[in-house]
Parts: structure tokens; sequence; C-alpha cells
């Protein structure tokens, strides 16, 4: 009964939570429909490694979207990719040779530690010349006005570096079972208000929308300054705003969609590799925040089989039984809200709602298999890149 109470009491928090972050949270304006073209120019870079299920729908996307200003262009590096992602984006980019490019990262300098997209995003900067620069990952889609709508708030705020939080979208089974319990979990943890503070030291972005001023970039040092860094979002923001930059946040949920994985394996991978770090490399934060999601939504769905059983076979202690089978219905209850709040509020569907249980059970081990990834460095990897020193 009492894990059953648990678990209720833990997703009460959750929902009041996240009602009270989206309550304030900033979203990305719409556009005014008398709005001029901004004079200015931007470069929408796209580093791409082993991504040819995606790049030719995220270069799509950006390619058919309406003119963000004067002059602007897209520029797609290859990271030495082993598939057909060169192929496609060159295919690509000779039907829009007027404003679309690619170019090839090269190898990586000997005795350097260059992790993740660092590499191919630093050699990006030697061709860029434009005032804006936005980094999009190649999982990214983007509707027709958004960055239209991106780059015209960035200049009405005078960010220095403008991040828009994007829907996620679900298509295998293992990420509608995970997905929307880390959605949930990272629209909770979103420091949205504390982050847009110029007064705060708070900083934080989503990598896959990072729309910079070239001369803020620079003046950080931009990629180059963190070649070494897994999670390299964080550490940008965290270098606009203690450089005195203005750093903004926004909610882009109707502008940028975001697909994150293909299958178990890639979805493993990401979050082993992302997990421990999130969470400022805290090890107890760490098992403690899968132990928790384990609590919230794998043991009620245990509880009410096991008091079922128990109820027959221990007929004596049924006022106990009959509890914990009703509190564990409350908290599948409030699974299915958290779930129809997701719908409301991300349009994330309702579909595969009642494998949350086998999702909690997922980021359970998630979390201290990424502890054991991320500190000792085995089968710490991304697409297959070891990400050890």
């Amino acid at each position: 009964m009492f894990a059953a109470v648990a678990s209720s009491a833990g997703l009460l928090i959750l929902q009041i939570g996240l009602w009270r972050v989206f309550a304030v949270a900033p979203q990305l304006k719409g556009q005014a429909a008398d709005s001029a073209l901004p004079d200015t120019s931007l470069t929408v870079v796209v580093p791409a490694y082993n991504e040819e299920s995606n790049i030719a729908a995220c270069l799509q996307s950006v390619l058919d979207s309406t003119p963000p200003c004067t002059d602007w262009s897209v520029l797609v590096v290859d990271d030495a990719s082993t598939d057909a992602t060169a192929e496609i984006a060159h295919q690509t980019a000779l039907d829009h040779s007027e404003i679309c490019s690619v170019l090839q990262s090269g190898p990586r300098p000997q005795g350097e530690r260059w992790v993740g997209k660092n590499w191919a995003c630093c050699r990006a900067m030697e061709q860029v010349t434009s005032k804006w620069v936005l980094f999009i990952d190649a999982d990214v889609r983007l509707r027709r006005d958004a960055l239209r709508r991106a780059l015209g708030q960035a200049i009405e705020e005078r960010a220095d570096l403008f991040s828009l939080a994007p829907r996620l979208e679900c298509g295998c089974l293992a990420e509608w079972m995970v997905q929307p319990i880390m959605a949930s979990l990272l629209g909770l943890g979103f420091p949205i208000e504390a982050t847009n503070d110029p007064n705060s030291d708070v900083a934080f972005a989503a990598g896959p929308f990072m729309l910079f001023s070239s001369e803020a970039y620079a003046a950080i040092g931009g990629h180059k300054q963190l070649a070494a860094e897994v999670v390299e979002d964080l550490a940008l923001a965290r270098l606009i705003k203690s450089g005195g930059y203005r750093l903004s946040y926004q909610l882009g949920l109707d502008a940028v969609m975001l697909r994150m994985y293909q299958d178990l394996p890639a979805l493993w991978e990401g979050w082993t590799k992302n997990w421990l770090i999130g969470l400022d490399r805290d090890v107890l934060r760490a098992i403690g925040a899968s132990g928790v999601v384990l609590q919230m939504f794998t043991v009620p769905w245990l509880v009410l089989p096991t008091a079922l059983v128990l109820l027959v076979l221990l007929p004596e202690l049924g006022v106990w039984w009959r509890w914990s089978m009703g509190l564990a219905c409350v908290a599948l209850l409030q699974q299915w809200l958290l779930r129809w709040w997701n719908l409301r509020r991300f349009d994330l569907p309702m579909r595969h709602w009642w494998l949350m249980g086998a999702g909690g059970l997922l980021v359970g081990l998630i979390g201290p298999v990424s502890v054991w990834r991320t500190l000792t460095g085995r089968g710490w990897t991304w697409k297959g890149r070891s990400l050890a020193g």
C-alpha cells in the first residue's frame, strides 16, 4: 500500500509542477502579417553524422521555409559519415544551389579530444560570415515560418542566443514507452524563468535549435572552446550567460519538431550518454532520479496484480490488499491524465499510454547504466563513436 501511495504522491507532484512551469513559460511569438523582412543575414548550419534517414526531410523543411531575412543560406557539414548522408545532402544542395551547400568536416585534429558535433560546428564557422548563425540537428523538422519568427524575435529581444524547446515526436515502440516520460521530466526540470532572467546565473538551451548572434558566438569561443563537452548546448548557454550576453529560451512547440531516436538501441545509447551529465554529474541524483521514475511509473503496474494475488492467498489481510489495489488504480489514472495533459499541451497522442510502466523500467535502468558508462568510459558512445577521453 505504501508503494502505491508513494507512486500517486510523486505523480501528483509532477503534475502540479508541470502545470506551474508551463503556466508562465514564454513561447515563440507569432509573425505579424505585415512584418518587414529583417535586413540582416543568417546561416543555418546542419551538422550531420550518419543521418541518411533524417537529412533529406530536415533539409527540405529548412529549404521550404519562408525567407527569414534578406540574406540567408544553408550549410550542411558532413562529419565523416559512413552511410549515404553526404550523397543525399549533395543532391539536395544541387537542387537548391543558390542557398544550400555541403562542407566535409575532414579528420579531427590529432592529439585533441573532439566529441559529438563540436568539430563539425567548428568547421562550419570557418565558412560563416553572416550576422546570425543557427545550429539545428538533422533530426529536426521546421514549420515554414519557424526561421522567420525565431530570427524576428531574437532581433526584437536583442538576444545573443535564442533557443527553442522543440516538440518531441515518437515513432518506434521504444520512443512511445520512454519519450513521454522524458518530456514530462524535462518539462518539469526546465529552468525557464531563471534562464530568461539576466540577473540569474542559471542557463539552459536546447541543442536542436540554437540561434546565435555571430559576434557573441565568436566572443565566447564557440564550439572550439568546448571541444570535449558531450552536452555542448548547456555549456554554450552557460558561456553566453556568464559572459554577460543575453540568453532567451522559449517554447517552440508549434514551430520545431524533434524525432530523436529510430529504435531501442539508439534510444538506449542516447539517454545513457546524457543522463548523468544532464544531472550535473551528480551520481546520487542520477540514480535517485531514475529510481523515482521507476517508483512513479512502474510500481503501480506491479502493485495491482500483486495485491490481487495476495487478496486470494491472504484474505485475512483483505483490507490492505483492497486499499493497495485502489491506490494503484489512482496512480494509473494519474498516468493517463499525464498523457492527456501531454496531448493537450504538446499535441503528443495518447498512443500506447499503458506502456508507461515498461518505460519507467527502462528509465530506471538508464540511470545506473549512464553512471557506469560515463564514469568508466566503457560503452559510452554516440552513434558508435567513443566519448571517453
